[in-house]
């Protein structure tokens, strides 16, 4: 069978002749909640897989947070649970750095069993809006932002999580907030290089690493892509860089939205431009400062549709502690221009590098379905030539906005389930598919007794 995917096997046996070393490959099949799923197969399977895919149940995309099965997804029993083909993605056959013994790995998407997209995979729902971006003239391009926590294995006294110790000399984690502090870098870097070689094996061009505004977290920003399905790509596979890096150096790499009550969480920003058939950026203006109609219609849409999509961009119960006021994560649908208190914000500098700066998603998030949502609303923006409203040039947090958005996880399922729009931006069955395993672990939540609960209520009530 013709791999659907685009991979060919010239590509495996190329890698294969130049990497002898490696001896195992990891299998990452992304699922709605952003976690690798897939196996560990052999070297001498990797042909195989080029021609012939490898077999997955069709439940591995209807997996909970914790990975059990969600039925309501409609993708366990009303299917019989049956197997479809995984295929890998072209140009993701990389090396691992530092593995012992020595390992690749390769993105995977899933496929019916006749080669047409199985659109519960969230890979193909950005696929799908970029398809209908290019029927349109237009070609989006972007970048990730990638803000995690380093955090020691041990918790604290009190069983909560604390900074990680530097790895250079093991010196104890500071409970400063070390905003930009470059000294406080160095003793992290021995780890913050193994990221950047495991990034470069990968491919992926890593950039400036800060020291965030929380302590024991930071900051790592991605190279622009022209293909924004790269660029999310790029995202799925540092987290997993960071996490292995992480690993070997003794400490915890986190990507919760909000592991600290008293300081800022972690966000994704989106950086995304739009380019067309001859690879201009149809968002710069003729004269600084003079928005394009583009780039206006862009915001207008964005913001139209955001209360809907929130789920999409936070879309866990710990999600939404990230939101507060003068906490750098946005709290209504502003816009404006070099100010960080907005959801949507045209950053400063070159006109030539003119891109809308999308603020509200967690690094918990899946980037593919962030990107696909965010696309969708910029399609409908410039379709409807949606005016985005006035600028927000003072304090974003004390400004508000006349659209809604939904004041807690709850109230964010139910505006997601009922969203046409977010059904017709992430397709019918991976619609289904996220909004189900989003009740089902509200549900879960919902059914647990917390140490909260126990705090306030135990010997008062």
């Amino acid at each position: 069978m013709t791999c659907p995917s685009g991979a060919t096997l010239t590509e495996a046996q190329t890698f294969l002749d130049a990497h002898p070393e490696i001896e195992a490959v990891d299998l990452i099949l992304t699922d709605s909640n952003g976690i690798a799923r897939g196996k560990i197969i052999r070297r001498h399977e990797l042909e195989s897989l080029y021609t012939s895919g490898r077999h997955m149940p069709i439940s591995i995309l209807g997996l909970d947070i914790v990975g059990e099965d969600v039925h309501e997804t409609g993708l366990i029993w009303d299917q019989g649970d049956g197997d479809l083909r995984a295929w890998p993605i072209p140009g993701t056959l990389v090396p691992l750095h530092g593995t012992n013994p020595p390992r690749a790995e390769v993105l995977m998407s899933l496929y019916e069993l006749d080669g047409t997209p199985m659109t519960s995979d969230p890979r193909h729902a950005l696929a799908r809006q970029v398809a209908a971006m290019a029927d349109e003239g237009l070609h989006p391009a972007g970048a990730f932002e990638l803000e995690f926590f380093l955090l020691a294995n041990e918790p604290d006294a009190d069983g909560r999580p604390r900074p990680a110790g530097d790895v250079l000399d093991g010196r104890q984690g500071s409970r400063k907030t070390e905003v930009y502090s470059v000294d406080h870098l160095h003793g992290m870097w021995p780890l913050f290089s193994d990221i950047y070689a495991g990034a470069e094996k990968a491919g992926i061009t890593a950039e400036t690493a800060i020291s965030e505004y929380a302590p024991g977290q930071y900051e790592l920003t991605l190279n622009y892509r022209k293909d924004v399905m790269q660029a999310a790509d790029d995202l799925i596979r540092l987290k997993r860089i960071v996490r292995a890096q992480a690993r070997a150096h003794g400490v915890t790499a986190c990507f919760m939205a909000k592991p600290n009550e008293d300081y800022a969480g972690s966000g994704m920003h989106f950086h995304v431009s739009l380019l067309d058939d001859a690879g201009k950026n149809v968002f710069v203006e003729e004269v600084e400062g003079a928005w394009t109609d583009t780039i206006r219609h862009a915001i207008g849409g964005l913001r139209q549709t955001m209360g809907e999509s929130m789920l999409v961009f936070a879309p866990h119960g710990n999600s939404w502690r990230r939101f507060s006021s003068q906490s750098y994560a946005p709290v209504s649908t502003t816009w404006g221009v070099n100010n960080r208190s907005v959801a949507l914000r045209i950053p400063a500098g070159s006109k030539s590098a003119r891109r809308i700066e999308h603020r509200p998603s967690g690094v918990d998030a899946n980037p593919y379905l962030v990107a696909a949502t965010v696309l969708a609303g910029i399609r409908k923006g410039l379709a409807e030539r949606i005016d985005p409203g006035p600028e927000t040039t003072g304090n974003g947090y004390e400004e508000g906005s006349d659209l809604p958005m939904p004041r807690d996880w709850a109230e964010a399922i139910r505006a997601a389930q009922g969203s046409e729009f977010l059904k017709d931006a992430l397709g019918e069955q991976m619609h289904r598919t996220f909004t189900a395993v989003k009740a089902a672990e509200y549900a879960r939540v919902q059914r647990t007794i917390s140490n909260v609960d126990y705090d306030l209520y135990l010997h008062t009530v």
